[in-house]
């Protein structure tokens, strides 16, 4: 077989892995657009091209007297962007402080993060539970935004702190020289070159509490502050409901923010994953 031929006997079967990986991952999605338009409420019937295509559900989601959709739609929104705009904040001051300053504790603390980021959070559901009773914070947004931020900072600080650690610390000293003090340092100089990390964790921290179910099932209790996760749900699940394609069409526009967010940042991701994997 000449050199040619087995250039294109290779070619071709990445193609068709390619092909048949795309298919795994876009058929479930395309299924569950197209059960959003199928009309009635089974989903037995359904199929990714329906034949009497209708937008009563999307109707019926943002019709008030109906749903509470567009209540769980802004709680959420509510929730995710405070959590993203608040875990941004802390693991940037927490990351600069482990990658440019010695300090007693320093690798107990690191070690203590990567201990954490191995528990999984929900085996901690009963003690945040009790914690949130006894501070007043069950069934409240500020206590769902303290709990993801609190999970999302050792993670986070690790991967942020990789990156840092690749930024020169020759910058730092120079502007040092110049006159600058720590805080005009991390504000001007390091954070606009960690714009790519950011845009990571901005993302990841924006993403979990927007989709996350457990722990919003936990703590909240009136349907009034329910996320989508949890009202999409009870939608469903509630004697009679059955609403299976109204679950599909609020499904569907669960993604539109999500997609919004990756777009704008999606030229900084390869770098600010790549880079973030540096030995610390």
């Amino acid at each position: 077989m000449s050199y040619k031929t087995q250039k294109i006997v290779r070619l071709t079967l990445s193609y068709l892995v390619v092909a048949f990986m795309f298919a795994i991952i876009l058929y479930p999605l395309a299924w569950i657009i197209g059960s959003s338009f199928n009309p009635g409420q089974s989903l037995s019937g359904s199929s990714i091209i329906p034949e009497n295509a209708t937008l009563a559900h999307y109707e019926k989601l943002f019709d008030r007297e109906q749903s509470d959709y567009l209540i769980w739609y802004a709680n959420s929104l509510k929730i995710s962007t405070l959590t993203m705009i608040f875990t941004v904040i802390m693991v940037s001051f927490t990351a600069y402080a482990f990658s440019r300053y010695r300090f007693v504790g320093r690798k107990n603390g690191l070690l203590t993060f990567l201990i954490l980021q191995m528990i999984p959070n929900f085996a901690a559901l009963i003690a945040i539970f009790i914690l949130a009773r006894l501070t007043g914070l069950l069934n409240t947004h500020l206590g769902l935004i303290l709990f993801y931020v609190g999970g999302a900072i050792p993670m986070n600080t690790w991967l942020m702190k990789g990156y840092l650690d690749t930024i020169p610390k020759e910058l730092d000293e120079s502007a040092k020289i110049d006159g600058a003090g720590h805080l005009r340092i991390f504000i001007q100089i390091v954070m606009p070159l960690a714009k790519p990390i950011i845009a990571v964790i901005a993302l990841f921290s924006f993403i979990a509490p927007f989709t996350d179910f457990i722990v919003a099932s936990i703590l909240l209790r009136s349907e009034s502050k329910y996320t989508l996760a949890v009202g999409l749900y009870n939608m469903v699940a509630k004697q009679f409901g059955a609403e299976f394609t109204t679950f599909a069409a609020g499904s569907v526009l669960i993604a539109i923010p999500i997609a919004i967010l990756f777009l704008s940042f999606q030229r900084y991701f390869v770098s600010g994953l790549t880079a973030g994997g540096t030995k610390g």
